[in-house]
């Protein structure tokens, strides 16, 4: 499926979302937002998506926001610079953060500026060794945002954030997995395979349970110990009463893989 800059291919259970605007390593404009909102309103209509991966053409995952035409603007002009963070780039992230279903990042080249946060989104990270973070804002006279103040403290420490942001220098996939802020890196040929691969693994599991351990990681930056005490209860009923639930369960006692459904 084709949207603006953006594509989208389902394999099985598993859909592929490719940021596609290779002409300026796709970086992300108002167009392509609109397209990436679109790719989701596919993804959550299909039904039967248990995955998402997300992914770059070309040689870049994605180098940030589009600056292209932003230079033209008249000499003592008041322009908002994060105008398009509420309206149109925080949507996109939410609905992501609230997914109903495991993301893999298969980030293949250099992944910058709102583009690097795009990367962090994913529950599994992956790399090809040939790519590199870069927290570009100081390098225009803005500062980081799309979440990235509050993604990489909580990944990497607020050192080496604070380092990343203020020196606006690249950070190896290999460096980066040192620190732990990816998950896996792989040779550039391998990259898209393994991530299918572990899509596939992802969306063979439980889903219900797989979203509810999103969501309690996803909160649990923010509650108190007793909150998260409850919410892991709320959750736990809730994957109890699932079919995967009583089908894993059997499977265990018969000594066999089980054949989870998503149910």
């Amino acid at each position: 499926m084709q949207f603006k800059h953006v594509t989208l291919d389902f394999d099985g259970s598993v859909a592929v979302l490719t940021l596609d605007h290779q002409e300026v390593m796709n970086a992300v404009s108002v167009d392509m937002l609109g397209g990436l909102s679109e790719a989701l309103d596919a993804v959550e209509d299909h039904g039967e998506v248990r995955c998402l991966v997300i992914t770059g053409a070309g040689r870049a995952f994605c180098t940030g926001a589009n600056l292209q035409g932003r230079g033209n603007a008249k000499p003592g002009s008041k322009r908002n610079a994060g105008g398009t963070l509420e309206t149109a780039f925080h949507p996109f992230l939410r609905r992501l953060r609230n997914l109903h279903c495991p993301i893999v990042t298969a980030v293949n080249g250099p992944a910058a500026g709102a583009g690097m946060s795009f990367a962090l989104m994913g529950d599994m990270i992956l790399c090809a060794r040939s790519a590199y973070f870069l927290q570009a804002f100081r390098r225009i006279g803005l500062v980081p945002d799309c979440g990235s103040t509050w993604l990489l403290p909580r990944l990497i420490g607020k050192a080496r954030s604070v380092e990343l942001s203020l020196m606006g220098e690249k950070l190896p996939a290999e460096k980066a997995l040192e620190w732990g802020l990816v998950n896996r890196v792989y040779d550039d040929a391998a990259l898209m395979g393994e991530a299918m691969k572990l899509a596939h693994d992802l969306a063979g599991g439980p889903t219900v349970a797989l979203a509810a351990i999103r969501q309690l990681y996803w909160d649990s930056e923010e509650n108190s110990y007793e909150e998260q005490l409850n919410l892991e209860f709320q959750m736990q009923r809730r994957a109890g009463a699932t079919e995967d639930f009583k089908e894993g369960v059997t499977a265990f006692l018969e000594k066999r893989p089980a054949r989870f459904k998503g149910k």
